[in-house]
């Protein structure tokens, strides 16, 4: 009989909780415990999930090396594509993976989104100038990621 009474005393703390959780979720509807890895249209992610065309002046088979020239064909593999760097997940530790593949949304951004607050010229440029030190590509890396976060 006691524990009867318990479970039903849970199954109520419970089912009052959910109650609470599920009002708060409709006062502030943001993701929660279901999260999606493509946050936004000019991500990374997104460009590496194929759901919109890329621009046909960056093909996704190009290569880093020939979109953002000698520099950093020194500093990635020399087939490394444009589609390969936005999907990379090992940006952890390295900063010039990060680097890679925040600029590489932020090109097809330049390209593809209007208000976009770097032209393609803009981004390539500022690719080559952060690849000189790890300090600079963390910095531009950083200032795509913002960029790539809060594009429409």
């Amino acid at each position: 009989m006691a524990s009867v009474l318990l479970s039903r005393l849970v199954l109520g703390l419970f089912l009052a909780s959910l109650a609470a959780a599920t009002e708060a979720a409709a006062d502030n509807p943001r993701p929660g415990f279901l999260y999606t890895r493509n946050r936004g249209r000019c991500t990374p992610q997104f460009w590496s999930s194929r759901r919109e065309s890329w621009p046909k002046m960056v093909p996704e088979m190009s290569t880093v090396s020939k979109v953002f020239g000698s520099r950093a064909y020194e500093r990635y593999r020399y087939d490394l594509t444009l589609l390969e760097a936005t999907s990379r997940n090992d940006d952890g530790e390295n900063v010039f993976v990060r680097l890679v593949k925040e600029s590489t949304a932020a090109l097809l951004n330049s390209y593809s989104r209007k208000g976009y607050p770097y032209s393609a010229w803009e981004v390539k440029t500022a690719v080559i100038q952060a690849l000189v030190s790890e300090k600079a590509a963390e910095i531009q890396a950083q200032q795509f990621s913002e960029a790539n976060e809060n594009c429409t």
